[in-house]
């Protein structure tokens, strides 16, 4: 899969937009400050390259300090949530069948100002409860092999959800715990910057499930929320050219972006084997280390989320 790269006009506002330097000299100090920075933390690994680096700072307007708190999250989570990051192997037949049941893929194109558009859907099937952990595993390999792939800086992300196939049996697989733990690791520990969340064909089980995730999410991500009945309603929010073709689009057929994206996960197959020890030591962290109530409590986990 070939990402759209931006124009050269859409990275000058994209520029502006994330508060990047035009000045590569200027990009490279902050990796080196960032990177002697990782060096006085005994706890964290020093495997970031230069490229993972700067969509870092790109997520976090090239603030040095919300790096840093956003890289240490980055490797608490692995200790903290092994569920989510071990094992992490395409070729494993449990993780193969994920983007098959849950479609979860990451079209090329780009939006006229620069935002790149996941597109999500369920097929309706008798998942069990212990998949909706493959499937969390397999979002974040997604996550990581983007910090690897996005080269150039793009203006946040757009996440299309068809909810068609939700029923009440798919819900009840969903633990609070659960959903709680992808929210935090997603919206700390990775320098995603959520735009716009568009879902479509809604019901009123839409409704009941969004009242169950709300009170872990910010009011201000809460604000870019929006339903639409049908894909005529969504093409007004959405360029209905990015979409795949299945919803009248022309970028690819669904099962083709699924194959594609299977394959480029099995490439970085050994990058994830190697990732299995890059992880905080929490018993190196200066001061207390951090435990699951640190991070999963029920009071508090969500105010330093970033969604700038």
């Amino acid at each position: 899969m070939m990402f759209t790269q931006p124009t050269p006009e859409q990275r000058v506002s994209i520029r502006e937009e994330l508060r990047e330097p035009e000045n590569q000299e200027e990009v490279e100090r902050d990796i080196k400050l960032i990177r002697e920075w990782l060096d006085t933390q005994p706890h964290l690994p020093k495997d970031m390259d230069d490229v993972r680096l700067t969509n870092f700072l790109r997520g976090c307007k090239f603030s040095l300090e919300k790096v840093k708190k956003k890289l240490d999250m980055y490797y608490t989570m692995r200790t903290a949530i092994p569920e989510f990051f071990s094992e992490r192997d395409i070729a494993r037949e449990e993780l193969n069948l994920v983007l098959d049941y849950a479609q979860i893929i990451t079209l090329p194109g780009l939006t006229s100002n620069g935002r790149r558009i996941t597109f999500i859907r369920g097929v309706d099937c008798d998942f069990q409860a212990s998949q909706v952990n493959d499937a969390m595993k397999v979002t974040m390999m997604l996550g990581d092999v983007r910090l690897a792939e996005e080269c150039v800086g793009i203006a946040g992300d757009i996440f299309v959800l068809d909810a068609a196939v939700a029923t009440a049996s798919h819900f009840a697989k969903f633990s609070p715990t659960v959903i709680k733990k992808f929210l935090i690791c997603v919206q700390e520990a990775y320098p995603v910057k959520v735009k716009e969340v568009h879902v479509f064909n809604t019901s009123p089980l839409v409704d009941t499930i969004f009242k169950f995730v709300k009170p872990f999410v910010k009011e201000k991500l809460l604000s870019r929320v929006h339903f639409h009945p049908d894909l005529e309603s969504l093409y007004k929010s959405v360029p209905k050219d990015l979409l795949p073709e299945e919803y009248g689009g022309k970028a690819g057929k669904i099962n083709d972006l699924i194959s594609q994206w299977k394959a480029k996960l099995a490439d970085y197959t050994p990058w994830f084997k190697e990732q299995e020890s890059k992880k905080s030591n929490e018993s190196l962290r200066p001061g207390s280390p951090k435990t699951s109530d640190d991070l999963f409590g029920m009071e508090g986990t969500f105010r330093q989320l970033n969604i700038d």
